[in-house]
């Protein structure tokens, strides 16, 4: 046939099939199964490349084996470990292979196997060690399960936590398997570096549970850079209340009990130690006289003999840097900071070999930017500056006088990678793309794996080398771009509105696939809301299938980053300070009027979910906001802040007898009175972050208004909600169903 016919007539039939609608495959409906039970939409990541000394190869987990990779080519270089060489000696099943970790030397592996979960961060397992150089693998301890165990630097001993007491494992003596070590020598083999740890009462090396959940760490011990010494936390918490939890399955319910400080009340008395492996001798470091302060980081310096220490007042807005002399345990500060609100901790510091100085970030000139000083605390440089916030120190390349570095300078819901120099100089972005960016360095910072993502485009994954040239593609997550597509998932759009004060809040908004303007659809607020966090993000995840699920079933999804929120300097997070949920309920109210004066929006339709602090603020915008949301979802909420821990609390509401206005004007409890619209209330009964006392108290205080609502309760579910059979799928039913029956 002729070719120029055929260019006239293939258009018009495929015109004629599209009319009649075969041109394309029917587009298919989002269902709750697909979601969580299919799991159909779930991005594909990248398992992290653990870089190697070389900087060159990276070492990966392959099902029954360990193997050394090549950053470059990613081609396959050699296998370290296979799982039938850790089979331990009289058994047949290998220990598990998922969590390893080696000595610096890279002559040894540490495996965890057997693990399990305490709290947030913080578990216990039974540890292997694998002597690459003999094949042998050997149990850590016979004693009973560890907690956090670390090669000293030269990769001779192991220090680990158990019963609340630290020890010290010498692999020098009795590498052979378990099994083949005589008693007496693997009682040489473990040294207890403490006796009086106890449950409730003493706790070495290891965190209380407000600790590890606030200031984000559980390993409280550290090795100085020789191997020579080990400092490390006690915790006293004797005089901080229990609290306890009930859980149900046997004929007599089970009681645990734990340390839970609440807001004012008593913390744990702090002291740091350190351990001489030679002399066997503990020292304390002098912390000062005053005993109600806070220890959030220790760590040591590139000099074996000066550890750093961060000390804190209760109020949280005073920071001193202390150097501590690890001989003598005596100290100076040679850094403080002052705030007029709170100071935030991190893990931003860094100290420079030689005792060239230190990093460190600070809000000192209203956004967090990073700083270098000497080592006697005077200011050297601010490396960065401008209206935008550093969110994070991702490494420092001393060989090349870099530090690399994610910040939102782009946008607040943006996340961009640059570089600075030790100078200051020549502070360059690395990624191309606006969105969301990440980079993983490998050791020597020749090679990078990078990951970009945006609100509507899954992750892209691939190696790069360190001028910003892409080696190799990782994942781009196609397949799952072309489910999207068949699924029809809706492009979400960033949006932004003044409120009443004259003040700019940005969010995003997610419209049904056949939106039509002339049409009124129902809006549902997905909060979270807490201080310094984000939810308008420009980043794959911010919007999920369970919102494309909503959209397809007519309903707009909206979320609004309230004051209180991060990204957009000190004065805009921290003016929450002492009526912690008061603006951020007044911006989410804000953001339901502003909807309703769109002419595509039922006013009369506007609902909110939120789960923690999200619960929270859908509480208090359904009672203090009752006229402008019709109904709400409150996952795990916090409804009274006395009830919350004194770390997260009083950081930003100070203590109930300092602040006692603050905290009853702002919690949910005293408004109930208020509440008009539809309410579920969801909460794990087992929860020991957010304790279901503050669900229990909310529903009391709407029986006592004569309030209606709804509620459904875990069991045994901590925060997260999802242990036992079926529970996370019950669970997202329930609210989908709720959602869908209200809206």
């Amino acid at each position: 046939m002729n070719h120029r016919i055929l260019r006239i007539i293939l258009p018009a039939l495929f015109l004629a099939l599209q009319v009649a609608g075969f041109a394309q495959p029917e587009k298919k409906s989002i269902t709750l199964e697909d979601i969580y039970k299919n799991r159909k939409f779930s991005s594909k990541g990248v398992p992290r490349l653990q870089s190697m000394n070389d900087g060159e190869h990276y070492v990966q987990l392959k099902k029954d084996s360990l193997n050394l990779y090549d950053y470059a080519t990613g081609k396959y270089s050699s296998t370290l470990v296979t799982a039938k060489q850790l089979i331990p000696a009289g058994d047949t099943v290998p220990i598990e292979m998922s969590s390893f970790e080696f000595s610096n030397d890279e002559t040894k592996i540490l495996f965890a196997t057997d693990d399990e979960a305490i709290y947030r961060r913080s578990s216990k397992a039974s540890y292997f060690v694998y002597d690459l150089k003999t094949g042998k693998l050997f149990p850590l301890s016979k004693n009973g399960k560890q907690r956090l165990a670390t090669f000293s630097p030269d990769g001779s001993r192991v220090a680990f936590v158990r019963d609340n007491n630290l020890f010290i494992r010498d692999l020098t003596l009795g590498l052979q398997p378990s099994g083949g070590i005589p008693d007496t020598r693997e009682m040489a083999a473990e040294k207890q570096v403490t006796a009086d740890g106890k449950v409730n009462e003493i706790i070495y090396g290891a965190t209380d549970w407000v600790y590890e959940e606030e200031f984000e760490f559980s390993k409280a011990f550290a090795w100085s850079p020789d191997g020579k010494k080990i400092a490390f936390y006690r915790f006293d918490e004797s005089k901080v209340k229990e609290y306890q939890l009930t859980y149900y399955g046997d004929l007599y319910p089970e009681q645990y009990k734990y340390k839970y400080p609440k807001a004012g009340e008593d913390n744990s008395v702090i002291g740091i130690c350190l351990y001489d492996l030679a002399s066997q001798k503990t020292t304390p470091v002098d912390i000062g006289k005053e005993t109600d302060i806070y220890i959030p980081r220790i760590k040591w310096t590139e000099d074996p003999g000066i550890l750093a220490l961060y000390r804190m007042n209760r109020h949280q807005d005073k920071l001193e840097l202390m150097l501590a002399d690890a001989a003598t345990g005596s100290t100076k500060v040679i850094y403080t900071e002052q705030n007029k609100y709170y100071i935030d901790i991190n893990d931003h510091w860094h100290f420079l070999k030689n005792n060239a100085g230190f990093l460190l970030t600070s809000e000192q000139d209203g956004f967090r930017h990073i700083y270098l000083y000497d080592m006697t605390g005077k200011l050297v440089r601010q490396l960065t500056k401008g209206k935008w916030e550093v969110l994070d120190v991702l490494g420092v390349d001393e060989k090349n006088g870099l530090v690399y570095y994610s910040a939102t300078t782009t946008s607040p819901m943006d996340k961009d990678i640059r570089s600075v120099g030790l100078d200051g100089k020549n502070d360059t972005r690395l990624n191309t793309r606006p969105g969301s960016n990440s980079f993983d360095f490998s050791k020597t910072f020749a090679y990078y794996t990078g990951k970009w993502s945006d609100i509507n485009t899954p992750s892209y994954n691939a190696v790069y080398k360190a001028g910003g040239a892409e080696v190799r593609l990782l994942q781009d997550n196609a397949k799952l771009k072309e489910t999207m597509t068949a699924y029809q998932f809706g492009k979400a759009e960033f949006f932004s509105f003044k409120t009443a004060d004259g003040l700019e809040l940005n969010g995003w908004m997610l419209k049904p696939p056949d939106f039509d303007p002339a049409k009124k659809y129902p809006v549902l607020f997905t909060i979270y809301g807490g201080p310094g966090s984000q939810s308008v993000n420009n980043s794959w995840g911010t919007v999920n299938a369970w919102h494309q699920l909503w959209a397809q079933r007519g309903i707009i999804v909206v979320s609004v980053d309230n004051r209180g929120t991060g990204g957009r300097g000190e004065e805009f997070k921290k003016c929450t300070y002492l009526q912690l949920g008061k603006f951020e309920t007044t911006d989410q109210v804000e953001a339901a009027k502003y909807l309703g004066t769109l002419g595509y929006v039922d006013k009369a339709r506007i609902g909110m979910w939120g789960w923690s602090f999200g619960g929270y603020l859908t509480l208090s915008c359904l009672t203090k906001g009752a006229d402008y949301f019709s109904f709400g979802i409150a996952v795990a909420p916090v409804t009274n802040w006395k009830y919350y821990d004194n770390i997260y609390t009083e950081r930003y509401m100070r203590t109930p007898k300092e602040n006692n206005a603050g905290y009853e004007d702002n919690s949910p409890v005293n408004h109930a009175a208020k509440l008009k619209g539809k309410l579920l209330m969801i909460c794990g009964m087992a929860d020991d972050n957010v304790h279901p006392q503050n669900s229990y108290d909310m529903v009391t205080a709407l029986v006592a208004a004569d309030k209606q609502f709804e509620s459904q309760f875990y069991p045994n579910s901590n925060h997260g909600i999802y242990t036992g059979k079926n529970t996370s799928w019950h669970l997202y039913k329930r609210m989908t169903d709720f959602i869908m029956e209200k809206l």
